[in-house]
């Protein structure tokens, strides 16, 4: 007879093969979640840089009347792959001093909406239809619509959020192209057109933060609240109780 087959051996050689291949198996994977990771920061820092290019393109903007009485451009802020973009009217005093959107009591609450929402205002991009400030808050004049939105056309081609929140009447009719009262567009998702064969971008019109601080109500609360929970249900994300 030939030699007895060593059993244990065979199988303990068995399992170190399985355990070697296994092993390689997952390094591999591993550097290729690694791969990911990094194309996925290449993406993300190409996008903060085109975006720096457009705030400094803002920043030395003379193309209205507004470039030469404003104190600070106020370009925009946030995470530059940001799933939701919020955009507004125009700065106001704080903003036009401080150069950052959304900072005085206005912005204090749309923080406050923003947390609640289970977010940071580092996790979105908050900027303004307008990029400088209107003389005494007053609204935004078609010519300097005109010459200001492609600022933000183009930032929310680079973002390309999956849910744009227009605060406000002037900021969801002017996306919207549309003469409908703010009443009217809030509660419902529509399309917001970035170009030619591109797929449109939700938008979500709500009450602006500063109406809020000027007709606050349990009623105008609540409705910009199931407005935001819209939100969060479409990007499949925790809704607060």
């Amino acid at each position: 007879m030939g030699k007895e087959v060593d059993i244990s051996k065979v199988v303990r050689q068995h399992l170190e093969t399985e355990q070697f291949f296994t092993g390689f198996a997952l390094r591999g994977k591993a550097r290729t979640l690694e791969s990911q990771d990094r194309e996925d920061k290449m993406v993300v820092a190409g996008k903060a840089a085109e975006l720096e290019k457009i705030a400094e393109e803002v920043r030395q903007c003379c193309k209205c009347d507004l470039g030469s009485s404003r104190t600070n451009a106020v370009p925009g802020e946030g995470n530059p792959d940001a799933r939701i973009m919020f955009v507004g009217e125009a700065p106001g005093a704080d903003e036009d001093a401080q150069g950052r959107p959304f900072v005085g009591r206005a912005g204090q609450l749309l923080d406050k909406i923003i947390n609640a929402c289970g977010l940071k205002r580092s996790d979105v991009f908050i900027g303004n239809i307008l990029k400088c400030r209107p003389p005494e808050n007053r609204d935004p004049r078609a010519d300097e619509i005109i010459s200001c939105l492609p600022y933000l056309q183009r930032q929310i081609e680079i973002i390309d959020p999956e849910i744009i929140v227009a605060l406000g009447a002037h900021a969801a009719k002017t996306l919207l192209n549309s003469t409908k009262s703010i009443g009217q567009l809030r509660g419902q998702f529509h399309e917001y057109y970035t170009g030619i064969g591109r797929p449109p971008v939700k938008l979500m019109a709500t009450y602006h933060t500063a109406y809020l601080l000027r007709n606050y109500s349990q009623e105008n609360r609540r409705k910009v609240w199931e407005d935001m929970k819209k939100v969060l249900a479409e990007l499949d994300l925790p809704v607060p109780k």
